[in-house]
């Protein structure tokens, strides 16, 4: 951003670009602009615009007209040359300026210089430079905006604006610049009529004048109007001046080097301090407390600095403060008040109690206390106009509830604690608490239960840690248990926390407990925000989408939404991301998980539970299928029909549709928890339908291991469960294509035989094909050619019976790539190209990649080099364009190996290495291994013999924990040729003695290769 623009908030709110005024809008566009100046730099939530711009009343479309009014701006800005003033972050804008633009900050820096300056006894430096402050008001600030959201904050703005004039006012009187104050003074008293500083002011500037009848009469006036207006008598400061000209004190008339409040009064202030303790075993939460001791104590931005600390219950948030503003004492010297607001319970404190209580602390008797709340707020206010005071909120239930209780002055500052975000709080600064990371919480442990008994069994105290889930209440009520059984193992301990059904039970001690104080946010939410939360932890994924949360209360997806960021914003639940599609990740502290569940189990029928957890199933199968009707997967489909239709949001489906490798990566845990959790509730035909579901397998991709084995494993155990032997069948073929992906190739076998056992009993022809075609390619890596081909030949006739195109495609592609092992070439063709052929007629772009892939590797082994590249190369793109990466890397490694193979090793190296990169990254061991294969060869080739060894020895190091005989001896192969380079003719025959010999017993065409003559 250019460094000459200019935003104003003190008048009406503007912004020019080289002297050039931005078009803003109308009164809307422009308050959401200045809401998002007010705090530039920090995100504004959505939710706050919506009430700065509608308040309570907001209109359907409120989200859709802030985006809107969003782009109007940008457009402007970007009109004048400027792109990036408003930036979307989740969940709102932000605004982002140079320093120096705003005149709200230009004001309060001058204001915090001027303030040095009187600190320094220099009266000229600081009235110069407040004077320096006030010329940048063009007028009321906010101007034009007072029916909006924005009301308070521009109160407080005009407050600062008095304020200063106040400092420079009282710096003048310093220097006895009397006579020239009587006329301003005068007109300030006016417009500020309850204002008791400058009441003050004009009073001793009457006396030092000799209008000591002008002074009198100034007090009577402010009487008045104070008990007119407010209801109350002046305050100790107005009182005690009114007092000192009744006595004449000639100390008025002397000018002093005190600061410029104890100039104009004289008064005393009574200096409270209130702050409650900080535990002894305080621990851990250093960043946090150095952050908002930093914070408070510069308090930027011209304004009372406010922080607020909100977390869950549990997590220490009164502590941390209790901590923090004790760090603080000496930087508030005028005193420190604390309220605990118990805004959580039955009976939050009502602010008016708290006000009163606060005025009785700063001085004020009880007689001349005001009945109202809003007169109590007013001298509050004015009492802390110009005395440096820390301010603690404890346990705030509301925005509402704090509000009263804030100054108007820069000199003080206010730290609040609640499980809300106060997200309504203008200016406030929000701390979220998080959990007390594992290092935090063992040194916690070792505080409290002291560290030889910690460190005596580290790994039960690693459990408890994992148990209470970071949460400080759960620790110190463990710690407390163990304090009370001295001799009660850890280990013990850490066994009885393990059983999830009792846990809530042993995170208990005396009247603390983590289910009562979970309990007291869970009493406090809506109906239907309680029964979401009781879904959730019912249904017990790790995390979730709010289209999940959609399905569970079979709700649409924007009262989904709204109901999930309710339960964020009371600490319920946990925001935790942004996926890669732009999508909210969420997250259920385990502790609340637990308390949801028990009481959904108590207060929720148990068929609804049940329902709610189909429903979400359904809903990712239903997506599931969506995305895989647009892009057909090149493996073989087997599965029953769904049972039901379920219907699922558009915005959802679009979104799926249009990244599905991106939806499922993000969606995979949740997902294999869902069907594990539906498996254990005896949902036994729902489990195996989805597993059963060849699309679910192809989205779960080849490498995404832990999601397939727990949704196989699941569905498995439901399938013998239930005695469905069809389903059983089908599993167990996903679970032997599961072992072959990982690279186990005897269980693979094992459980393809087993599968098509159960099939040949029900006569499920395609089934069987489908156990076939596995038993296929599981015999491939291994070198069993012939046996392979036997049963792909099988599989091949019973698909044709059945006419399964995608099914064909995929039993002959795998047939040609172990006919071209064999060295069959017009037996691989013919295959390939019916493969091809098939995969055309179904349209299966997938399926197309792989069969041109194989292809390229079938011209390459009969050294047609063009025509290998130019297959690889479309094979290729298609992986790229269907954002299949690992395949994209294993057709890139064939392409990189034709290119060396026709002499051009510098274009083949980057293309392995970024392939190499994509294998280790999805966890694929034997692309790994190929690939460093190939990067040997290359630097064989390049005479680089060094680097060749390493790249081969670490393929062989791979290969060598699995069952590829063939591989190893094609490795054999290329270590007796860098072996010949390095000129040791005997070890190297010795390593082609072996390759020969794997060949010839497996039937390869490397084997012919070596014939006399070849």
């Amino acid at each position: 951003m250019r460094c000459e623009v200019e935003f104003r908030l003190l008048g009406p709110v503007s912004a020019t670009v080289a002297g050039e005024s931005v078009p803003l809008g109308g009164t809307k566009p422009k308050a959401l602009f200045a809401a998002l100046l007010l705090e530039h730099g920090r995100v504004v939530p959505t939710e706050r615009l919506v009430d700065v711009l509608w308040g309570v009343d907001p209109p359907d479309s409120a989200r859709a007209l802030i985006q809107t009014y969003v782009s109007s701006l940008r457009r402007a800005f970007a009109a004048r040359g400027v792109e990036d003033v408003i930036a979307t972050t989740a969940p709102g804008y932000t605004v982002r300026i140079p320093a120096g633009s705003l005149d709200r900050d230009l004001f309060a820096d001058l204001v915090a210089q001027a303030r040095g300056a009187a600190a320094a006894g220099d009266h000229p430096l600081t009235a110069n430079l407040l004077r320096r402050a006030e010329s940048l008001w063009e007028g009321a600030a906010l101007a034009g905006l007072a029916e909006t959201g924005l009301a308070a904050d521009a109160a407080r703005l005009d407050e600062m604006r008095v304020a200063a004039a106040e400092e420079r006012i009282a710096a003048e009187i310093a220097q006895g610049q009397w006579g020239e104050l009587v006329g301003e003074l005068t007109v300030l008293v006016g417009r500020n009529p309850t204002n008791e500083r400058l009441r003050c002011q004009l009073m001793t500037v009457y006396y030092r004048l000799g209008r000591q009848a002008d002074a009198l009469a100034c007090f009577r006036d402010a009487r008045e109007v104070l008990i007119d207006e407010l209801g109350v008598e002046p305050g100790p400061e107005l009182t005690a001046l009114h007092h000192a000209i009744l006595r004449g004190e000639t100390e008025l008339l002397a000018a002093t080097s005190s600061s410029p409040e104890q100039a104009a009064s004289g008064a005393v202030h009574p200096v409270p301090a209130q702050l409650p303790p900080v535990p002894a075993d305080f621990t851990g939460r250093g960043d946090q407390v150095d952050r908002l001791v930093t914070a408070l104590r510069l308090r930027e931005g011209g304004l009372p600095a406010v922080q607020v600390i909100a977390g869950p219950g549990g997590t220490g948030k009164s502590t941390l403060a209790a901590r923090v503003a004790h760090q603080l004492t000496a930087d508030f010297p005028d005193g420190q008040l604390y309220a605990e607001l118990h805004g959580m319970s039955d009976a939050p404190a009502d602010p008016a109690e708290i006000l009163a209580r606060f005025l009785r602390a700063l001085g004020v008797d009880q007689s001349q206390l005001p009945d109202g709340a809003a007169e109590r707020a007013d001298l509050y206010r004015s009492l802390l106009a110009q005395r440096r005071m820390l301010v603690l909120l404890d346990d705030a239930g509301s925005e509402a509830q704090v509000r009263p209780l804030l100054p108007g002055s820069t000199g003080s500052a206010v730290l609040v604690t609640s499980r809300d975000r106060l997200p309504g709080l203008a200016g406030a600064v929000l701390t979220e608490l998080p959990m007390l990371d594992p290092g935090e919480a063992l040194q916690l442990l070792r505080r409290l239960a002291g560290t030889e008994r910690i460190d005596a069994d580290l790994p039960a105290a690693a459990r408890i840690i994992e148990y209470c889930d970071g949460l400080p209440l759960a620790l110190r009520i463990v710690s407390a248990r163990l304090a009370g059984r001295r001799t009660l193992p850890l280990r013990q301990l850490a066994d009885k926390l393990a059983d999830e059904s009792r846990r809530l039970n042993h995170l208990s001690v005396g009247d603390v407990g983590v289910r009562s104080t979970i309990e007291v946010s869970y009493r406090a939410l809506e109906a239907d925000a309680r029964s979401v939360l009781r879904r959730l932890g019912y249904f017990g994924v790790p995390d979730f989408s709010p289209w999940v949360v959609s399905w569970l209360a079979s709700a649409p997806l924007a009262d989904a939404e709204e109901l999930v960021e309710r339960l964020v914003d009371e600490h319920l639940v946990e925001f935790v991301g942004v996926d890669r599609m732009g999508g909210m990740r969420y997250r259920l502290h385990d502790l609340i998980r637990l308390y949801a569940r028990e009481c959904a189990v108590i207060e929720e029928p148990p068929q609804e539970l049940t329902d709610a957890v189909a429903r979400a199933l359904r809903g990712w199968l239903a997506l599931i299928n969506r995305a895989a009707a647009e892009s057909p997967p090149a493996e073989m489909r087997w599965r029953r029909a769904p049972s039901t239709f379920f219907p699922v949001d558009d915005e959802v489906t679009a979104l799926v549709i249009a990244d599905p490798w991106d939806w499922f990566e993000a969606e995979q845990s949740a997902l294999a928890a869902g069907v594990e959790r539906a498996g254990a509730l005896g949902m036994y035909d729902l489990v195996c339908e989805f597993a059963s579901s060849r699309n679910a397998s192809a989205f779960m991709g080849t490498n995404r291991f832990e999601a397939r084995s727990r949704v196989v494993e699941a569905a498995l155990s439901a399938a013998r469960e239930a005695g469905l032997p069809q389903d059983e069948a089908v599993i167990l073929t996903e679970l032997g294509q599961l072992r072959y992906d990982q690279d186990h190739y005897a269980d693979a076998r094992r459980h393809f035989r087993a599968a098509l056992s159960l099939f040949r009993d029900l006569d499920d022809q395609p089934g069987q094909a489908a156990a076939l075609a596995g038993l296929g390619i599981a015999c491939r890596e291994p070198g069993r050619l012939a046996e392979g081909i036997h049963f792909l030949d099988q599989a091949v006739v019973l698909l044709h019976e059945a006419g399964d195109d995608t099914g064909i495609g995929y039993a002959r592609r795998l047939a040609g790539s172990i006919r071209l092992e064999l060295g069959d070439y017009p037996g691989a063709w013919e295959d390939l190209f019916e493969s091809l052929a098939a995969y055309r007629r179904v349209g299966s772009r997938l399926g197309e990649g792989h069969t041109l892939r194989t292809l390229g590797l079938y011209h390459r082994a009969r050294d047609e080099w063009d025509r290998a590249r130019e297959l690889c190369e479309l094979s290729v793109e298609i992986f790229h364009e269907q954002r299949d990466e690992l395949m994209e890397a294993y057709a890139v490694r064939a392409l990189a190996k034709t290119r060396l193979r026709q002499g051009f090793p510098d274009e083949a190296l980057p293309r392995l290495e970024w392939a190499l990169s994509v294998s280790h990254t999805m966890g694929d061991r034997w692309g790994q291994a190929a690939t460093l294969r190939v990067l040997g060869q290359l630097h064989l080739t390049c005479d680089r013999l060094d680097l060749a060894e390493a790249c081969l020895d670490a393929a062989l190091g791979i290969w060598q924990t699995m069952d590829v005989p063939l591989w190893q001896a094609r490795l054999d192969r290329d270590r007796a040729a860098l072996l010949s380079a390095r000129g040791d003719r005997e070890g190297a025959a010795a390593a082609r003695d072996r390759a020969r010999k794997v060949f010839h017993d497996h039937g390869a065409r490397e084997y012919v290769e070596y014939a006399p003559g070849h």
